[in-house]
């Protein structure tokens, strides 16, 4: 049998790798339609406006909403968070030192209050505190120890982003600093820290993020009504009203804030990216 005597089958071709990709792609977009479409026909609508979407009860809230609970959020926010930064900085360089109790005390510090829940540090502050020291006053009343409480939880995840921020500034720096005649302390200061700033700023910015978010808390502190911020007076609001449209308003506020800073953050990210390239 010579080879002209075979009969060559013609081999069957399957999809490429593209197709593949392709067809993945358009199943997981209908799958995505028709979760959407079901969604959107199981849900009674009519209800969901009634409780979450009445016009009148908005218009109360305004202006009160934005020139009290959101500028109070804010205010709870950013004085909590230079504490945190100003602290966590200090664990940092803590945990840098070449002294064993400094990196020990930091240690300690930065595992527990990463492991604790914000809920319980908010309950020690407001209770645990005047309890341990009777007569004391924390400067500033609800500020002050909303930014104390704040402050305690960021400084434990800022110490660490800032460790990792130094430690990411090429060795080299110090040794030119140093062969410049700057001191150890001074080359820190001057050099490395401003440095590590620049490469923490994302992390940072999430950080700052998650603080406002967890400001929600201060309410366990026990406010005055000028004192409320966007979650304890949405929620006033809502308990008045019977209606939960005072909620919904609260979390626009807080999107407001953080969806800004969330694509800030994303174009620093991109630009620390095209830098490293």
């Amino acid at each position: 049998m010579t080879a002209t005597d075979i009969e060559v089958q013609p081999r069957k071709k399957g999809l490429t790798r593209r197709q593949k990709r392709s067809l993945s792609r358009g199943v997981q977009y209908v799958v995505f339609v028709a979760a959407v479409v079901a969604f959107a026909l199981a849900a009674d609508w009519d209800r969901l406006q009634n409780q979450f979407a009445q016009k009148d009860i908005a218009r109360q809230m305004f202006p009160d909403v934005i020139t009290l609970a959101l500028k109070n959020t804010v205010l709870y926010t950013v004085s909590g968070f230079v504490f945190a930064l100003a602290l966590g900085l200090v664990l940092a360089l803590m945990r840098l030192s070449s002294v064993g109790p400094y990196r020990w005390v930091a240690g300690v510090y930065i595992e527990i209050f990463r492991g604790l829940p914000a809920l319980l540090i908010f309950i020690f502050i407001g209770v645990a505190v005047p309890l341990a020291f009777p007569g004391t006053e924390i400067v500033g009343g609800t500020y002050g120890k909303a930014a104390l409480a704040l402050g305690l939880v960021g400084a434990a995840y800022l110490a660490e982003t800032f460790r990792a921020g130094i430690q990411a500034v090429p060795k080299g720096q110090m040794e030119a600093a140093r062969s410049l005649g700057f001191s150890p302390a001074r080359a820190m200061i001057s050099i490395i820290i401003p440095q590590a700033f620049r490469i923490i700023l994302p992390p940072m910015t999430n950080e700052f993020i998650i603080l406002f978010k967890d400001s929600s808390l201060v309410l366990l502190l026990g406010v005055t009504l000028e004192e409320r911020e966007l979650s304890k007076f949405g929620r006033d609001l809502a308990s008045t009203t019977a209606n939960s449209t005072p909620i919904l308003v609260a979390g626009l506020c807080y999107l407001l804030i953080t969806i800004p800073l969330g694509f800030v953050v994303r174009r620093m990210e991109a630009k620390a990216q095209e830098a490293v390239k």
